[in-house]
Parts: structure tokens; sequence; C-alpha cells
């Protein structure tokens, strides 16, 4: 048995979910992939797999193979490139986590420049604003931001964005526009939950701090529908610039009290607990963090003072 053969088998089949999705990634016939892992499990003495008529999913004793020999090909990836040098082309797949208001927004419409520099990369994108299990999943890194829940991930800040309140003209064009925090109580407000704050915010301005209890008809719980009821105007959000970076550049939103402060949001690169980040996964965290739009908020603050 070729036992490195046998865990990158292993490593497809839990990553694809199918023995002949990972035999098509290793371009082998699908019986080459079921009796290299089957080898696998004879040698090691335990179930790697529990195998169904519907799906393959990996017992407690295959998911922590899974980690460690995913780790160790990785590993075995960087020593090549090492012995090659830096010129080496990076190959292969990654599998990244990202929200799909964040995704959308900032990694998949530039998504074309890295691929161009990597053209032998494949890039599979998971796009769910539920924070997945990474290892379960099967992802190299994952895009997140405000609180982390698992204290126990690999995580990296990358960026921060401001909180602001924001709507379109038409919205402030009928309800007026709030002058101060407290204003806000008797305006409509989208709750987007997974901002944060929900209905409850506090606002900084120097020294002075001021706290609110917001409130809508509308509550959603994923971004691209905030974005759209803000675009009905149904109401004010408060929430991060970047999940309106474009419609603020374009004056399509605006945003109001701009001398007040909220809690920063921050993104994190977060990776698989016990693994190490692989060459092209480190490659993919600097290209996003590229992505990230500057704040604009400088701008917005001198124009709405002329």
């Amino acid at each position: 048995m070729d036992r490195h053969l046998a865990m990158e088998a292993f490593v497809h089949v839990v990553d694809t979910g199918s023995f002949s999705s990972a035999a098509r990634q290793m371009q082998v016939g699908q019986p080459a992939v079921s009796k290299s892992v089957a080898q696998l499990e004879e040698w090691l003495g335990v179930r790697l797999l529990l195998r169904t008529t519907r799906s393959l999913t990996p017992t407690e004793a295959g998911r922590n193979f899974y980690v460690r020999a995913k780790r160790a090909l990785e590993e075995a990836e960087e020593a090549v490139l090492a012995a090659r040098g830096a010129g080496a082309a990076l190959t292969g797949k990654i599998r990244i986590s990202a929200s799909v208001c964040f995704g959308r927004l900032h990694i998949m419409r530039q998504l074309s420049r890295f691929l161009e520099m990597h053209p032998e990369l494949e890039i599979e994108m998971v796009l769910d604003d539920r924070p997945i299990n990474l290892v379960e999943e099967g992802i190299d890194v994952a895009f997140r931001s405000g609180a982390l829940v698992d204290s126990t991930l690999v995580a990296r800040k990358i960026g921060e964005a401001r909180r602001l309140v924001m709507a379109t003209p038409s919205y402030f064009e009928r309800h007026g526009e709030p002058k101060s925090p407290g204003e806000l109580m008797a305006h409509q407000t989208v709750v987007y939950t997974p901002d944060g704050g929900g209905t409850s915010w506090t606002f900084h301005q120097g020294s002075v701090e001021t706290s609110v209890v917001v409130g809508g008809r509308v509550t959603v719980t994923a971004a691209e529908g905030l974005r759209e009821a803000v675009f009905a105007h149904l109401g004010l959000a408060i929430t991060s610039e970047w999940n309106f970076a474009p419609e603020l550049a374009a004056g399509i939103v605006r945003p109001v009290l701009l001398d007040w402060d909220l809690p920063t949001m921050e993104l994190r690169a977060v990776f698989p607990t016990g693994r190490m980040a692989s060459a092209k996964t480190r490659e993919f965290v600097s290209f996003v963090e590229s992505c990230i739009p500057a704040s604009n908020v400088g701008l917005l603050k001198a124009s709405a003072s002329m």
C-alpha cells in the first residue's frame, strides 16, 4: 500500500463527500480510491468512514486522522515548494468559506486577478452566513467578521471596518435625517441580527457615550436581505460599511451621524485548529487583504460638511 496515496485518497473523499468525486479529482478510477481507503482502514485497524447508500461520514477516528493527514500532505507540498524555490507555481485547490455578502462584494468581483496570478490553482468558495465547522467541511481558511464564538480556532485579524447608520436618500427625504443618536428611536430600522448590536447600540463622541434602543418592523438574518430591505426604503440600517461599500461610494445609500462612533467590525482569517496554513492558503489570505475596501468615511464626512 502506498500510504501517501492512501492518505491523499482519504482526504479527497472527506473533502468531496464521495468516492467518485475524489476519483475525478485524482484522475483515477473509483475502485482505486475505494481500495486505497479500505487498505488504509485495515492498516490503521479502525473504521474511518461510515458508509450509507446516500452519504459518507467520517467517524471520530476519521475526523482526527483527516486533520493530521491533510496537514501532512500540505507539509509535503510545502517541502516540494521550498526545494523548487520561490518561483515554483502554486497548484491544487483551496476551499474557502465566507459570508454570502462579503464573498460576493469583495472576493468574487476581484477573484479573476488572483486566478490570473496563479493559473494552476482552483478555488472552491463556500458562501454561507452560518458558522460552519471548518474540519467537517474541509475548509482551508474562513473569513469571519465580528466576535469569534469558538475560542479554539486559530485566527488572524486582517481588516477592520466602521459601523455606520445609513439609508437611501429617498428614505431620508420622506422621514427626515436624524441629527443625534436619540432621534433614531423615531425612525424605522431594519434590524440585522448577526451584526452584533441587534436593537441596542452605544454611540461615542469623544468622552460622551449614549445608548439607544432602535425599533423596526423588519428583522433579517442575512446581509443580502438587509441590503434589499434598505434599497426598498423600508428603514435605515446600522451595519458595517463593507456591507454597502459600492452603494456608499455611488451615493445610493447615505450615512448619517458621522460625528458619532460605533464599535468597529473586525475581519479575521480563521484556520482549522491544529493545521498549518499552506503556502497557497497564505497567498489567498494576502489577496483577500488587498480586496478589502479602504474606508471612505473621511471623504463622506468632508462632503457632508460642505
